[in-house]
């Protein structure tokens, strides 16, 4: 057994000390190391970095000499005897990745702060957890996947263990005084745990989490491949975001994104839907990617990158059905979700990177293209996610449509979760493919097989406005209506706004603009505009931030310009023509025939019957 001892020995100064007990230490000399990077989050992160220094001595107190052998990992000198080695951390990331800990809260990821035993990652790992010395944190709790070892109360500082290190670092650990919302799905405790200042409608969260845990529950069927689940989010007032763990989330979400007993208890605002989709999305990968896994990811090394090119699928399908099952488990109505879903097409349509880089090459490049994406992104990047999503989108309505609503994409993940996520068995880059193959028939199989060569490896646009014209909605491309219009449903007929256009993405400032990115061949980009640039004046007047979209407005297509910026502290002068603006923005509506309460393909594939 390999044990831990673990304390916020100062959060003034957001530093953990951690001490490592290895019983029985390699004779030749102990090696332990510190992952690079953490499992969903595909970037070298260098998580030692942050340890501040690190000391080791033998049971009976004698040190013992210790070599550095590369950027993250370490050589103990020979020693017969047990060995402990003592280290602090400094812990001031505040994300789902690493570790954070100040006066207000603590939270680590294992991989930030646990050092691994070379050759006894197999061995079981036992964690005490100490609560920090002062009465400020008399309060404070802990909340965690990790199993409590008998004595330990449910949510108490103590002893808590894994089966190994794999699952050491899969379970984060908040420490905070916080709020917990407990509640069962399908007779599996969970808890919902809010650390930070909230104004939460707690009934309200319980009450849409249980729909939506049950129905991924249910979904890959019973039992359930974890026996509790914790949602373990920090409330900001400004942040987003989330990473799966085996039987555990660590989430960010803005106040305001929280159901407060004021909203109007008929309708799901717009922020509030960000968020369960985010609870949705990262449950959802309790099976997809945390056990269903590429065979890159069996067994994880997280020393270096583990490339695949099936990102697509784990991510991509995942973001599919976060929306999905908040319509299909009823938390929001069919309109609400064909808003978020024209939103997530209009993401893809308007990466010019899409005609750059197939989705599995952005899979594959993920660690250096993805999540290194600069201010020229949009014109050679596409995300993995939004492409995956429309992916599995056409996926699912083309195998409903080919196969008379008996199957659909459910079906598939299914037989991933029977024949590799419960079985521990890599999943191979032609595994769903073959799996849709068997699933419609050979004489289907040739329409398949072209959807997988033109989704998958090629740059070609495929056919979504086809797939969902089968399911009586009807897609439309238009120009966007405002810098922030990211298209939705809509009711009335599509009528454009802007009329001509830069060609940019672009921030306010104090006066002016300061152009965000610049779109390959656009207007700005012929200018010579670049990102970065500050500009503050059109045709020799002034612009400020709240009026420029209205002045461009004014300008009509072929209309040339002066535009004059700063470019770091050096004037620009920038002769621009402007061209029409590009039907980038997707919106939805119900089609001709799709009465919304007749159309069966449509009910069914929303679950609204």
């Amino acid at each position: 057994m390999i044990n831990y001892h673990i304390q916020a020995i100062n959060p003034n100064a957001h530093l953990f000390q951690v001490e490592l007990f290895i019983e029985q230490p390699c004779t030749h000399g102990q090696k332990i190391y510190l992952p690079n990077w953490i499992p969903g989050s595909y970037m070298i992160r260098d998580f030692s970095k942050h340890i501040q220094w690190l000391k080791a001595e033998s049971l009976s107190g004698e040190s013992l000499r210790i070599e550095k052998l590369d950027k993250s990992s370490w050589q103990l000198e020979p020693c017969n005897d047990s060995i402990k080695v003592i280290y602090q951390v400094y812990a001031w990331d505040l994300s789902v990745r690493g570790a954070h800990l100040d006066q207000t809260h603590g939270f680590f990821n294992g991989t930030s702060v646990f050092l691994a035993v070379a050759g006894q990652e197999d061995d079981v790992c036992q964690v005490e957890i100490v609560k920090p010395s002062g009465k400020e944190y008399q309060d404070w709790r802990v909340a965690t996947g990790l199993q409590l070892v008998d004595g330990t109360q449910e949510f108490g500082f103590g002893t808590y263990t894994a089966q190994n290190y794999d699952e050491l670092i899969d379970c984060p650990v908040e420490m905070a005084d916080f709020t917990v919302i407990s509640f069962e799905a399908c007779n599996i405790p969970h808890y919902m745990v809010l650390t930070g200042r909230h104004q939460c409608d707690e009934q309200r969260l319980k009450g849409d989490l249980i729909k939506i845990c049950e129905h991924h529950l249910n979904f890959f069927g019973l039992p359930a491949p974890m026996d509790r689940y914790v949602f373990m989010t920090y409330v900001l007032g400004n942040g987003f975001g989330g990473l799966e763990h085996r039987n555990s989330t660590a989430l960010h979400c803005s106040r305001e994104d929280l159901p407060l007993k004021t909203d109007d208890p008929t309708k799901v605002k717009k922020s509030y839907q960000q968020f369960l989709d985010l609870c949705s999305h990262e449950y959802f990968h309790t099976w997809n990617v945390k056990r269903i896994k590429p065979k890159a990811f069996i067994p994880y090394d997280t020393s270096q990158e583990s490339y695949t090119e099936l990102l697509w699928a784990f991510e991509g399908i995942t973001s599919y059905y976060d929306s999905l099952a908040l319509v299909q488990s009823g938390v929001l109505d069919a309109k609400d979700y064909l808003h978020r879903l024209a939103k997530s097409l209009t993401s893809v349509e308007r990466s010019k990177g899409r005609y750059v880089q197939p989705v599995t090459d952005s899979s594959f490049d993920a660690w250096t293209k993805y999540y290194k994406q600069d201010e020229n992104a949009p014109n050679s990047v596409i995300s993995y996610y939004t492409k995956g999503a429309q992916i599995a989108l056409c996926l699912d309505l083309m195998i409903r449509s080919e196969t008379d609503g008996e199957k659909s994409l459910q079906n598939i993940m299914q037989q991933l979760w029977d024949n590799h996520g419960k079985v521990n068995i890599g999943v191979e880059n032609n595994t769903i493919q073959n799996l849709v193959y068997a699933l419609v028939g050979a004489d289907k199989k040739p329409v398949f097989e072209a959807f997988f060569d033109q989704a998958l490896y090629s740059t070609d646009d495929f056919n979504v406005t086809a797939c969902l014209e089968r399911f009586g909605v009807k897609l439309e491309t238009g120009t966007r209506k405002s810098i922030s219009d990211r298209g939705g449903f809509i009711s009335e007929p599509l009528e454009n706004s802007i009329k001509s256009s830069l060609a940019i993405e672009y921030s306010s400032k104090v006066t002016g603009i300061l152009v965000k990115n610049v779109y390959l061949n656009g207007a700005a980009s012929k200018a010579g505009i670049s990102a970065g640039d500050h500009l503050i004046a059109i045709n020799g007047l002034k612009v400020n931030h709240s009026d420029f979209e209205q002045r461009m407005s004014e300008f009509a297509v072929g209309q040339r310009l002066e535009i004059v910026g700063f470019r770091r502290d050096e004037l620009m002068i920038f002769q621009v023509e402007l061209e029409a603006a590009e039907k980038d923005t997707v919106y939805l509506s119900l089609a001709d025939n799709n009465k919304d309460q007749e159309l069966k393909e449509f009910r069914q594939w929303l679950a609204l019957d």
